[in-house]
């Protein structure tokens, strides 16, 4: 066995620095947190002591008897109006339950992803309130550039997830890499397609010039096929809205369809490919192939039936678990954050779906 993996690292204590310091502990508590006053030639020997003996804080046990409290905001779309946002929500619910030993409370401030006006009275709530941190997923992208740019302004630490703005440096941004999924989609669809056709990136529901993370994932898919298609494939744009009547988005779709006959394939850029799926398999258009986000029933129901061929799995519950996880690592723990945390773009299919939907963080 090797003795360096085998052996215990010494966790050196405060009464270890001052025994060596020849000072009392009361003296090194008041250096290491910069509290009382001591003579700078004892504050040196003190700290370069420590340093020698690799001290390193017991951050933990500080947070527990600390009797400061961190009040975090997250502002996200309604789930009622989405299903998508359920497993975010949850995911900051479940980090708020593991962290409130350590007196931390996440207040969620809901909002209309269909309404602009919801989500600047939400943020403007956030905006008044005096929080110590916000999560936020900036799904209008010129609406949210005041905010983060206040919140900026003011100090206050923010993480954005499922759509990434760099612009006003957030703490973290915590989600998908929108340009490699669309990629990614792209290359699901030429694996199931590699002969000359129409593809068509669908976006339902959406105000895309206003949603920066879509306009990624339909460059990454464009930029695939400018890559690999030998100029075989022409990309066809959709705007959709199944918001509207039940035949009047079926006429749409039979119109798209009808001017892009040779169609073998279309990406969903969001949760809603089922709305597509529900045509195909009512039509029998087994000769297109699906690729969509998110595993929410409607979707998974699809993906059994084999409508849909692929699913992306974009992780919301861990974008919203991370998102407040690692507020609180700066704030309290004081960890330096890593700006970016992309997580995994995990590829759904009938045959390994069932290993995903009960799964945890």
């Amino acid at each position: 066995m090797d003795k360096r993996n085998s052996s215990k690292r010494t966790v050196v204590r405060i009464k270890d620095i001052a025994q060596k310091a020849n000072v009392s502990t009361g003296t090194v508590d008041r250096v290491l947190h910069n509290r009382g006053r001591v003579s700078d030639e004892v504050s040196e020997r003190v700290l370069r002591i420590a340093k020698e003996m690799n001290y390193e804080p017991n951050l933990l046990a500080r947070a527990l008897v600390s009797k400061k409290e961190y009040r975090i905001a997250a502002v996200i779309p309604d789930p009622s109006v989405d299903a998508y946002w359920e497993d975010p929500k949850n995911g900051i619910a479940k980090a708020e339950a593991e962290l409130r030993q350590y007196g931390v409370w996440v207040d969620q401030f809901l909002f209309s992803q269909y309404s602009v006006d919801s989500f600047k009275e939400a943020a403007e709530k956030v905006s008044v309130s005096g929080y110590d941190g916000i999560l936020i997923a900036p799904i209008f992208y010129k609406e949210s550039l005041a905010y983060l740019s206040k919140w900026k302004r003011q100090n206050i630490p923010f993480n954005l997830f499922n759509t990434h703005i760099p612009d006003y440096e957030p703490l973290a941004y915590i989600g998908q890499d929108s340009y490699q999924s669309g990629f990614l989609a792209a290359k699901l669809l030429h694996y199931g397609h590699p002969t000359p056709a129409t593809f068509i990136v669908a976006h339902i529901d959406e105000d895309v010039p206003n949603s920066s993370h879509l306009i990624r994932k339909e460059q990454g898919f464009i930029d695939y096929f400018e890559q690999h298609g030998n100029g075989q494939f022409r990309i066809a744009h959709a705007d959709l809205k199944y918001s509207s009547a039940k035949e009047h988005f079926r006429t749409l779709i039979t119109n798209l369809l009808n001017e892009n006959p040779d169609t073998r394939g279309i990406f969903v850029t969001n949760s809603k490919a089922f709305t597509l799926a529900e045509y195909l398999f009512e039509n029998k258009l087994d000769n297109i192939h699906l690729v969509g986000y998110d595993l929410i029933k409607q979707n998974l129901a699809f993906l059994e039936k084999g409508t849909i061929n692929f699913l992306i799995n974009q992780n919301p519950k861990r974008q919203g678990y991370y998102g407040i996880q690692l507020l609180i690592d700066h704030l309290l723990f004081k960890k330096n954050i890593q700006p970016i945390k992309y997580l995994p773009l995990d590829i759904i299919t009938q045959e390994n779906l069932h290993y995903y939907i009960e799964s945890e963080i």
